[in-house]
């Protein structure tokens, strides 16, 4: 015999330490309100870029107007970059200095 006691394989086998995957960060993107760019102009993005519905477009346009900044949506850091450029572009296209930006959560 080789030395192995009986039932042995020789195969040694270690445990995996559990791998533990961390959501990612979400961003907020922000609309902030300006004297120049029509809230119907904003309704449209926010329907348009923001897949909101009219009711939820404006009730947000309101809030931006109101009190200078509002949340479009909460996304992951890729698609919250998307949706800042994407927003940004057509504002430009259309000459209003609509301002978006993001912020982590």
């Amino acid at each position: 015999m080789s030395g192995r006691r009986r039932g042995e394989t020789g195969v040694a086998t270690r445990t995996k330490a559990e791998q533990r995957l961390e959501r990612p960060k979400l961003y907020k993107v922000l609309l902030h309100n300006d004297d120049f760019t029509p809230m119907e102009f904003v309704v449209q993005i926010l329907k348009a870029v923001f897949h909101k519905s009219e009711s939820d477009a404006t009730a947000i346009m309101f809030q931006a107007h109101l009190n200078g900044f509002a949340v479009a949506g909460v996304y992951a850091h890729e698609i919250a970059e998307e949706k800042v450029n994407r927003t940004s572009s057509l504002a430009r296209e259309a000459q209003f200095p609509l301002l978006c930006t993001l912020e982590p959560e």
